[in-house]
């Protein structure tokens, strides 16, 4: 096939064929298709994490009108472990500060309280039918089915004991 004149000097003068210049625009138009489909597949992997939209106080209790969601990339996230729904934060307690637009790692929030470090707790110990009654302070906070450490009022003795969900504390055999 013969080229009009204008064409044919423009493609002796480059010294590149036809061909060539065919090559090299197929390879660009590649080059661009990968470049789409790629971003397409990070745009799928980006995984959507609860953030709080407030600054959330340790101790303070999370409410969902406290949550939002933010779409993270999948690299971003690193090998931490973060809370992937909105449903096990509400009603828990944060253990530490937590900044709007971060993730929440996992170890960052716990149950609520039943029993309160310092608060008179009501003591039961039961063995064989028999149910001792008393008064202690708790000397850790702790959730119903948590193991604390309770100051007997009476003696000065120090025991352990499981809360349970009405706030009273069981002490365990052994202790």
């Amino acid at each position: 096939m013969k080229w009009p004149r204008p064409y044919r000097r423009a493609f002796a003068s480059s010294g590149v064929s036809m061909l060539n210049r065919v090559g090299l625009i197929m390879r660009g138009l590649a080059a661009v298709l990968l470049v789409l489909v790629s971003a397409r597949v990070a745009a799928a992997e980006e995984k959507r994490l609860p953030v709080p939209a407030v600054s959330i106080r340790a101790g303070e209790l999370i409410r969902d009108d406290m949550i939002t969601e933010r779409a993270f990339a999948p690299n971003l996230l690193g090998v931490a472990m973060f809370i992937e729904g909105r449903q096990v934060l509400v009603g828990r307690m944060a253990r530490r500060a937590l900044l709007p637009g971060q993730p929440i790692p996992t170890n960052s929030v716990e149950d609520p309280w039943t029993v309160a470090r310092g608060a008179m707790v009501k003591v039961v110990v039961e063995d064989s039918g028999l149910s001792i009654v008393t008064y202690g302070s708790a000397m850790q906070s702790g959730a119903a089915g948590a193991l604390i450490p309770v100051r007997n009022t009476d003696t000065g003795v120090i025991i352990r004991g499981v809360v349970q969900p009405d706030g009273t504390v069981k002490v365990v055999d052994g202790s």
